[in-house]
């Protein structure tokens, strides 16, 4: 297969291209060239996606399938404009639905309008670009990607905390479902799609657990205090994301679906997953490897006054 992937120097993106090497595709990575290296054994393509597609892109071609993981719907037309005949595998995100207080997925949860520039809503213009011009278009939309690489720090977080047997924050109800998916289960999927290019909606996302079982497989030793919604709320902690937040985090019943969708279709359709201690122990091994990685959330000098102040409240 020769595979056209739009990027290929961070996080999803590389590790398409990367796998796709390794599996013998043929793959051609195009991206600007600045934003890390593309991986050993693929073609690179220059393009900055907010000017027209070079020449370069198409003569790099035919292509079997183009993978995508762009935000801008510009991004989208500029590449549609010449590979829109081939298929597909467009990455969009659960952000795309209206409610996150409903885990409802393809074809049952309500869509954000395809108006505004925020997030959700412009991957909902991307997907629909996707789907009325390419000659055939998989989209899938992931929850929370997480391992090795990824630049939000989200999950390293958590990973960071893999082994430790100390005092450990449960933020909110140990029975709120959280659900994240390894990057590299994602790219192996993408690849199987591609290859076999179903045509197809589905939320890319794994199976769903309580928050006190991902908690657990990742320090299992630790000793978790539970530390309900309200109280993190009036210590001015932030949920999901930011330097004052605890990542994956939501408070309920407000975000109740958004790491709670059906992981059952993508199974059926060929996901496979790993355990998330495996996910956890990789990443924390990355980060130890990588000084410039990021790790998010509140400060462990943070999540230790929280402790006290719960314990004297």
């Amino acid at each position: 297969m020769r595979l056209l992937v739009l990027g290929g120097t961070q996080f999803l993106s590389r590790e398409v291209a990367a796998q796709a090497a390794q599996r013998g595709h043929e793959v051609v990575c195009a991206n600007r060239g600045q934003s890390g290296t593309v991986p050993p054994g693929v073609t690179t393509v220059t393009w900055d996606r907010d000017e027209p597609a070079p020449p370069d892109l198409r003569a790099a071609g035919p292509y079997d399938a183009v993978v995508d993981v762009a935000r801008r719907p510009a991004h989208v037309r500029h590449a549609l404009d010449v590979v829109a005949d081939t298929h597909w595998v467009f990455v969009s995100t659960i952000s795309v639905y209206a409610d996150d207080s409903d885990p409802a997925g393809p074809g049952a949860g309500r869509l954000h309008e395809p108006v505004g520039e925020e997030y959700g809503p412009l991957k909902v213009v991307c997907e629909d670009l996707v789907r009325s011009r390419a000659t055939s278009a998989t989209v899938l939309r992931p929850g929370l990607i997480v391992g090795p690489g990824d630049p939000t720090g989200r999950f390293a977080y958590w990973a960071r905390r893999t082994g430790e047997a100390g005092a450990l924050v449960g933020p909110g109800e140990p029975d709120s479902l959280v659900q994240v998916i390894d990057v590299r289960d994602l790219a192996a999927w993408i690849l199987v799609l591609a290859e076999q290019q179903p045509g197809v909606t589905l939320d890319a996302v794994g199976p769903r657990s309580p928050m006190s079982d991902f908690v657990g497989a990742i320090a299992p030793e630790a000793a978790v205090t539970w530390l309900p919604d309200d109280f993190l709320a009036g210590q001015g902690v932030e949920p999901w994301t930011g330097s004052g937040s605890i990542p994956v985090w939501l408070p309920r019943p407000a975000y109740d679906g958004m790491l709670a969708h059906d992981a059952q279709p993508a199974l059926d359709a060929g996901l496979t997953v790993r355990p998330l201690a495996e996910t956890a122990r990789d990443t924390r091994a990355w980060l130890e490897s990588d000084p410039t990685a990021r790790i998010g959330g509140i400060t462990r000098e943070r999540e230790a006054a929280l402790l006290d102040a719960w314990r004297t409240a």
